[in-house]
């Protein structure tokens, strides 16, 4: 379960989403944010600690100082890559969380009907994923190239053009992602490996083996402890909310 403190940092990064907050604009005070969120002064600056760390923030000491927007947050988190976008219309998370639940329909219908031409084309798409592993974004834009050959592989051309169609405005909007934290390197590779069984699966035609790689694939897609702006986040308890009390 999250800490105090990140549960502040989760709810300090979505105000400066909500609020669009440019970079250099001046957030709160620290002493605001103690009596906002009722805790200790050690809750806060573990919170602005975390926020620091991702480089959302800069705290400012002097009379003119306090919490600045650094960089605005990510407006994703996918598994351990954060990514920004601009000029899109729908949330993000409801994109991806659409995209996903097509992307799992459309491998099922592949694993029936793909041809050896579609499973050469996830072949290549999953050594350019390999080769891919140190820049976020090209991984992203591979990763996208994956899964619409297997829709292109379900023969369903109105469903492939409907995800075709979701690649192009994640492409059309993305401006920057970068792999998050320390372990990025170690999920990213596990990744891969789920990617290499969904292809195997599809090729073999094998609907259990495909069916515990989605699984694996769609919780790669959620980034603990926060997971707010993740495809299959859990759904937020309304009757949850709540003060959050002291901190140590």
């Amino acid at each position: 379960m999250p800490s105090v403190a990140e549960r502040i940092a989760a709810d300090l990064e979505e105000e400066i989403l909500q609020r669009r907050l440019a970079a250099g604009a001046r957030f709160a005070l620290r002493t605001e944010l103690i009596d906002r969120f009722g805790v200790s002064a050690n809750a806060i600056n573990e919170a602005l600690r975390i926020l620091r760390e991702r480089g959302v923030i800069q705290v400012r000491p002097g009379v003119q100082g306090g919490v600045f927007v650094a960089q605005p947050p990510p407006q994703l988190r996918l598994g351990a890559i954060d990514v920004w976008f601009r000029g899109l219309f729908v949330d993000a998370v409801d994109l991806f969380e659409a995209r996903s639940m097509l992307e799992d329909s459309l491998a099922g219908v592949a694993a029936e009907r793909a041809t050896p031409e579609d499973c050469r084309d996830m072949e290549w798409a999953l050594e350019e994923l390999r080769e891919a592993r140190e820049d976020a974004r090209r991984y992203l834009d591979v990763n996208l190239r994956f899964h619409t050959a297997v829709a292109r592989a379900a023969r369903v051309p109105v469903l492939a053009g409907m995800y075709e169609s979701m690649v192009t405005l994640v492409r059309g909007t993305l401006v920057r992602a970068e792999f998050s934290g320390s372990g990025a390197a170690k999920v990213i590779d596990e990744n891969i490996l789920v990617h290499v069984r969904i292809a195997r699966a599809i090729r073999q035609r094998d609907q259990p083996a495909l069916a515990a790689a989605l699984v694996d694939h769609r919780s790669d897609l959620v980034r603990l402890p926060d997971s707010s702006r993740s495809p299959g986040r859990p759904a937020k308890d309304p009757d949850s909310a709540g003060p959050y009390g002291s901190a140590d």
